[in-house]
């Protein structure tokens, strides 16, 4: 049902938002705990075991460039509700696994039922709040989103601790049910007239926004940061249960720092706002992320591994990734007002894309030592740096070439 006149969404509205926001993290967050124990549990290579992690990353990413078209043509609150239904399939799936392949389909089908919340929940954040509240809008998702992070792999490393790893999807499904529950009650359909007979060839949108130097740097940017933060995340689960013996309740406790550290350069970003430059702050970024890398490569080379030489560096990582990430977003959005949500649609897939590539990279050249991780955060992280020097001098160009009206 569309809506033809215009609602004001109350507290509840934006607390189910928030809410869906979490379902991203359920899908990949807190797998990261899992994947040591399904490693043991099958007999699986560091490959395989990755994979299981990384499959749910491509789903998630593949999904978000379907539901923003869908949201258009059906409404926004049937396709969110069938993507969440479909995160229930999936997560049922994936609990009742008793072999690899079972196991990676429903992982798939769990991830692309998460990817509605990646998508929509911004799309209907724009529709109800409209662009006078929209900056508070989406300040209000991020906390949330990056709430979920920080809590998804200490609650999962508890419940592999305790009841196995089936627990951890058990948990998914209980979680899926409520927020599912929540937005059936109150998230109301806020697509605007007319808004599904819009034209206007999606293809042809994609072709004029990758042709822009600068937007293709700045979602290449976002999406090597991505890679970064799931290769620290996914192989230090496994380097802290299978080198060090730590339980994986300690893995997710340490986690946390992850997060904090995103929060922290999310705080700078919006602090600085519309006073820095866009592509300083991205390349900014993406040079404190390549400095926490060679840092990290240097103490695991040099002295005995340690938990906080994963995390304490990791924390750097995604304070680069915080800083950068807000503007890298708002910069590819503006580069056409016309085509901003095929913009936020190529650069979720570019950063979810990305990202398993690189975290699946890593699991094909585990072997047990920091060093993969290493080589393969390296990779990414002078990717990322050059990426963000090239949206940085594309601008200037830009800005130094008169236009021709």
């Amino acid at each position: 049902m569309k809506s033809d006149t215009p609602r004001i969404p109350g507290r509840s509205f934006a607390l189910a938002l928030g809410m869906v926001a979490f379902i991203g993290p359920l899908a990949v967050h807190l797998f990261f705990p899992v994947i040591p124990a399904v490693k043991a549990a099958f007999g699986l290579s560091d490959a395989l075991a990755q994979f299981t992690f990384s499959i749910a990353v491509f789903g998630m990413g593949a999904a978000t460039l379907v539901y923003g078209t869908l949201a258009d043509r059906l409404g926004r609150r049937p396709v969110l509700l069938s993507g969440l239904a479909l995160f229930l399939v999936g997560t049922v799936a994936s609990a009742a696994a008793t072999n690899v392949p079972m196991l990676v389909l429903g992982r798939l089908v769990q991830a692309i039922g998460a990817g509605c919340g990646l998508t929509l929940v911004r799309t209907i954040a724009r529709d109800a709040y409209g662009p006078e509240r929209l900056v508070k809008a989406i300040a209000y998702l991020t906390m949330f989103y990056a709430i979920g992070p920080m809590i998804a792999p200490a609650a999962g490393g508890v419940l592999v601790d305790a009841f196995g790893w089936r627990g951890v999807f058990a948990f998914a499904f209980v979680a899926g049910i409520a927020i599912m529950a929540m937005v059936y009650a109150v998230v109301y359909d806020t697509r605007p007239a007319g808004a599904g007979s819009q034209g206007g060839s999606v293809l042809r949108g994609y072709g004029e926004l990758l042709a822009q130097p600068r937007f293709t740097a700045l979602v290449l940017q976002t999406g090597f940061a991505t890679a970064t933060f799931l290769i620290v995340g996914s192989a230090s689960a496994t380097l802290m249960k299978e080198l060090l013996g730590r339980p994986a309740t300690e893995f997710g406790l340490y986690f946390v720092l992850l997060p904090l550290g995103f929060i922290s350069g999310t705080m700078v970003s919006s602090r600085l706002g519309n006073r820095a430059r866009t592509e300083a702050m991205v390349l900014a970024g993406a040079l404190l992320c390549l400095a926490a890398v060679a840092v990290q490569a240097a103490l695991l080379l040099a002295l005995p591994p340690a938990p906080l030489m994963f995390f304490l560096p990791g924390a750097v990582v995604t304070m680069g990734q915080g800083i950068a990430l807000p503007y890298a977003q708002a910069g590819a959005m503006a580069t056409i007002p016309r085509l901003a949500g095929t913009a936020a649609g190529i650069g979720v897939f570019v950063q979810q894309v990305a990202g398993a590539l690189f975290a699946q990279l890593y699991g094909l050249i585990a072997d047990g030592t920091p060093r993969p991780m290493i080589v393969a955060t390296a990779l990414s992280a002078v990717l990322g740096v050059a990426a963000g020097g090239v949206a940085y001098l594309a601008a200037g160009r830009r800005k130094a070439t008169p236009k021709v009206s």
